[in-house]
C-alpha cells in the first residue's frame, strides 16, 4: 500500500468529526457571574433570617392578630375605607378631566382658573385641608342662610376635602395624558367635523389611557392607604376602626398588624389589576407584553 494513502487515512483517523461547525470561531463562554450570585444567596439569608424573626416573635401576638382579622368593627372599617377609595377616585377623576380640559382650553381665564386650582391644593398637605373643611361651621357659620355648624359629618367633610385634592394630581395626570395623543390624530378628527366634545370622548381619550393607567394606578392605591388620614377626624374607616380595639385592649402591636394586612391585601389586588389594565390600553404598542 502507498505511504501517501496510508498517511491519509491516519490523518483521518486523528481529525474530529465534520459536524458542520466552523472550528476557527471561538467557542463563547458565557460570564460567570459569582459576585451576583453570591450577593443574591446573602439577601435571600437576611430575608429568611427577617422572616423567621417576625413569625416567632412572641411580642407581635400573632393568635391576637388572627382573632381581631376578621371581626366585625374591622370588617365595618375596611368597608368605609374601600368605599371611600373608590369614591374619592370618581369623583376626583370626573373633577381632573374637567380642569385638564379647562387647562387645556384657549380661554385664558379658563386656563388661569383651572392652573390656579392646581397650584392651591397640589401645594397645601391634605391634613390641613381636611382640617379647614372641618371647621367649616367656625370659618363661616352661614351660608346663604344655612347654618353650617354641623351641617356636614365627619364622612361628608372626608370625602369632599379628599376630592378636591385628589383632583388636582388627576388633573395634571389627564392633562398628560392627552398631551401625548399626536396632533395629527386631532387634526383628522376635525377633518372629518367632530366636535371638541366627541373629539375628547372618541379620539384623545382612549389613546390617552396608556399614558394616564399607570399613574391613575399609583393614585388610587396613594388614596387607599391616605384615607387613613381621615381617622383624625373621627371617620371610623379601617385604622380608625383598630385604634378604637387597642385604646380598650390596649394590644396596640397586633391590631395595627391587623391594619397593616388589610391594606397589604387590599393593595396586592388593585396592583394585579392595575397590570391587566395597563396590558389592555398597551395592545398593539412596544408597551404591551
Amino acid at each position: 500500500m502507498p505511504s501517501d494513502t496510508l498517511a491519509a487515512r491516519a490523518a483521518s483517523a486523528t481529525a474530529p468529526p465534520d459536524d458542520g461547525t466552523d472550528r476557527t470561531v471561538p467557542r463563547i463562554v458565557p460570564r460567570r457571574r459569582t459576585g451576583q450570585w453570591a450577593a443574591a444567596a446573602a439577601v435571600l439569608v437576611l430575608l429568611a433570617l427577617a422572616l423567621r424573626s417576625v413569625v416567632r416573635n412572641d411580642a407581635f401576638q400573632w393568635d391576637v392578630v388572627a382573632d381581631y382579622f376578621l371581626t366585625t368593627a374591622v370588617l365595618r372599617g375596611l368597608g368605609l375605607t374601600l368605599w371611600l377609595t373608590a369614591a374619592v377616585m370618581a369623583l376626583g377623576f370626573v373633577l381632573g378631566t374637567l380642569l385638564a380640559t379647562m387647562r387645556l382650553s384657549a380661554n385664558p381665564v379658563l386656563r388661569g382658573v383651572s392652573w390656579g386650582y392646581v397650584w392651591l391644593f397640589r401645594s397645601t398637605p391634605v391634613l390641613v385641608q381636611l382640617l379647614f373643611w372641618f371647621n367649616i361651621g367656625a370659618l363661616y357659620p352661614t351660608i346663604l342662610g344655612i347654618k353650617t355648624v354641623h351641617l356636614l359629618g365627619p364622612v361628608t367633610i372626608a370625602l369632599i376635602g379628599l376630592t378636591l385634592h385628589e383632583a388636582a394630581y388627576a388633573a395634571e395626570v389627564v392633562r398628560g395624558g392627552i398631551l401625548s395623543v399626536e396632533t395629527g390624530q386631532l387634526e383628522a378628527a376635525q377633518s372629518l367635523g367632530l366636535g371638541a366634545w366627541r373629539r375628547l370622548r372618541r379620539i384623545v381619550l382612549p389613546q390617552a389611557m396608556r399614558s394616564i393607567v399607570p399613574p391613575a394606578g399609583n393614585m388610587l392605591i396613594g388614596t387607599l392607604k391616605g384615607t387613613s388620614i381621615v381617622s383624625v377626624i373621627a371617620v371610623q374607616d379601617l385604622l380608625y376602626s383598630v385604634q378604637l380595639v387597642y385604646h380598650r385592649t390596649y394590644q396596640v402591636i397586633p391590631l395595627l398588624l391587623v391594619a397593616t394586612l388589610w391594606y397589604i391585601a387590599v393593595t396586592s389586588v388593585l396592583g394585579v389589576g392595575q397590570y391587566y389594565l395597563e396590558r389592555h390600553y398597551a395592545r398593539g404598542t412596544a408597551g404591551a407584553r
